[in-house]
């Protein structure tokens, strides 16, 4: 299957990626329950570790980042441009890294206001977004340009990600609010397309992955002759719950610790298929647990 097309069967161009998401509304909240995290911390909490070379502080820093780069500023004299030969994952990676050393002196409380006026006016920018317009590429998911709804949910999934690390470097679980929960890990199976683009099956294959719990939720990807989708294609089959339906070649069945971490990277697929509940075809299921919705 060709993964590349922009048409499939009829289906409109991003189709495939499913039925759009409206995160706008949860960015107000989100960065509320930041702030609210990063004030109650010691100081000793700062220099704790969150990430493999990241510290709280480090974080913190790195979402400043993002908020700024999404307004379109930055520090003066420091511009984000490609090396040659750089690809987007390093560009990505060592421009993060840049930004993090650059505000590596900062002290908390600057930085926690620095924070809250540039998270108030993203707020503001998000919520009066087109969902329906072209935006920036979600590479995870295989599309470039991608249209803004799947563009801002994926930005709140970096946002709501990078506080549940802080929280737990400082010793606390994830913030088990079902609805930001549930919005993160609709967001993040956007990616089981791209992650099943190499695997062959017959037009009709259906893998299912259920995360169970609140928060959670399924999401079926489809198999058709050009590539796999989340939208219902034309001429599919019945699915289980239809008279005649024959179900999904495969369903894995998460929880919600083990499928946000998983998509984030936080743990290794292995791990993720280890803790999962398999239904059919295990080579189907393994490639499920691929998925990856993070630049990495």
């Amino acid at each position: 299957m060709s993964p590349e097309s922009n048409v499939s069967n009829g289906m409109s161009s991003t189709s495939w990626l499913g039925t759009p998401i409206d995160a706008r509304a949860l960015f107000g909240p989100e960065l509320e329950a930041l702030l609210d995290t990063l004030r109650q911390l010691r100081p000793a909490d700062w220099s704790r570790p969150a990430l493999p070379r990241w510290t709280v502080h480090d974080v913190a820093a790195h979402i400043l980042g993002d908020f700024y780069s999404r307004l379109g500023r930055g520090p003066s004299g420091y511009e984000r441009i490609f090396t040659p030969g750089e690809s987007l994952e390093e560009f990505i990676h060592r421009t993060n890294q840049e930004w993090v050393d650059l505000r590596a002196d900062d002290s908390p409380a600057p930085l926690i206001d620095a924070l809250a006026t540039a998270g108030a006016e993203l707020v503001d920018r998000f919520a009066t977004a087109d969902l329906d317009a072209p935006a920036l590429g979600v590479s995870w998911a295989g599309v470039d340009p991608a249209p803004a709804w799947l563009d801002i949910a994926r930005e709140y999934t970096e946002y709501w990600t990078h506080r549940q690390q802080i929280r737990h470097a400082i010793g606390h679980a994830t913030d088990p609010e079902p609805h930001a929960l549930s919005t993160v890990l609709d967001t993040f199976m956007r990616a089981l397309p791209h992650t099943l683009r190499n695997t062959t099956a017959p037009a009709g294959t259906q893998v299912e992955v259920i995360v169970e719990g609140p928060g959670g939720g399924s999401w079926t990807a489809t198999a058709t002759a050009d590539r796999w989708t989340l939208s219902e294609p034309p001429g599919a089959g019945p699915t289980a719950s239809e008279p005649g339906g024959a179900g999904p070649a495969a369903s894995v069945h998460l929880d919600a610790e083990t499928a946000w971490r998983l998509c984030t990277r936080g743990i290794d697929p292995a791990t993720g298929l280890g803790r999962a509940r398999v239904e059919g075809e295990r080579q189907l299921a393994e490639a499920a647990c691929e998925v990856v919705s993070i630049v990495n």
